[in-house]
């Protein structure tokens, strides 16, 4: 499970996110539906930006490498005002 904890200011926030979730966004992602929606979006904002196609297979050994290292920090970042976020495995 992947945990997301964000401190601001006084109030704490911790968020778990189930593989499953992660899987079904990956699944969402990958979709060339999807990207296509997006690259269109991004067209009538007028950015020359292209989101990438990306395949599911170059993603599932990434979601499978995450529950065989759980309890690794992905990301650790402290801001001067205060806010820290916190992305465990």
């Amino acid at each position: 499970m992947l945990k997301v904890k964000v401190k601001v200011k006084d109030k704490r926030f911790s968020i778990p996110v189930p593989y499953t979730v992660l899987n079904l966004v990956s699944l969402i992602i990958t979709s060339k539906r999807i990207n296509r929606l997006i690259n269109k979006a991004i067209e009538k904002d007028g950015s020359k930006f292209i989101f990438p196609e990306i395949e599911r297979k170059d993603l599932k050994p990434l979601l499978q490498g995450f529950s065989k290292h759980s309890g690794v920090i992905l990301v650790e970042a402290k801001l001067k005002d205060g806010t820290e976020v916190e992305v465990k495995l």
